[in-house]
């Protein structure tokens, strides 16, 4: 994992041990030190998956489809937020960045198999349409879904705090105290802790 970007947003390279194919998620800014590091580790990028389709996610998706010749994986309902990319650059003040097509759609899929792995996928909707959390054996990768002691916002377009709720408590909890959350911006965390801890979790705190 990098951080990058004026959102300080984690991206994630995922990969078997001791393999060279390696899975690029949510590729959020700065495509040139991107590249390089998979240049310095001589990894062969495959795909790049996105979690969702916020503007601090997506800003170099081109340039590595472009780099690598590789395809964009998002679900369908966070589209939209593709497209509007360059408006919502402009609202924070930033350049437009280049915005990337869609090649394979994630909704309606239960597992995803890419670079020798296979990932399940969990739809968990609520801070965007289409956001999606990546389970693997021990960890999910949770975009902008669960963060340590908080969740994604809700005030932007798309979001809803019951809808994030509700998957969270669905889709995240079920899983072992152990689980490893990589989240989309700041430290991982675990479901336990969450579970025991995150204000939205145990009612301290709702919308707002």
């Amino acid at each position: 994992m990098i951080t990058v970007g004026a959102f300080a947003e984690n991206t994630f390279f995922l990969r078997k041990r001791d393999e060279k194919e390696v899975l690029i998620i949510d590729p959020g800014d700065e495509s040139a030190r991107i590249i390089q590091l998979i240049e310095d580790r001589g990894w062969n990028p495959v795909a790049v998956v996105n979690t969702h389709g916020h503007i601090d996610h997506i800003c170099a998706v081109q340039d590595l489809k472009e780099k690598y010749g590789i395809e964009f994986y998002l679900h369908s309902d966070d589209l939209p937020l593709v497209k509007e990319a360059p408006l919502h650059a402009s609202l924070f003040g930033l350049a437009p960045p280049r915005v990337p097509e869609m090649d394979h759609d994630l909704a309606g899929l239960s597992t995803l198999s890419l670079a020798g792995m296979t990932m399940e996928l969990r739809h968990t909707p609520g801070h965007s349409p289409g956001s999606v959390t990546f389970v693997l054996p021990g960890r999910v990768i949770s975009g902008d879904v669960l963060f340590q002691s908080s969740i994604g916002r809700t005030d932007l377009p798309g979001g809803d705090f019951d809808i994030l709720m509700n998957a969270i408590r669905t889709q995240l909890l079920p899983l072992p105290d152990e689980t490893i959350v990589h989240c989309g911006h700041g430290p991982e965390t675990t479901i336990g802790e969450e579970r025991r801890s995150n204000p939205f979790i145990t009612g301290e705190a709702g919308p707002g």
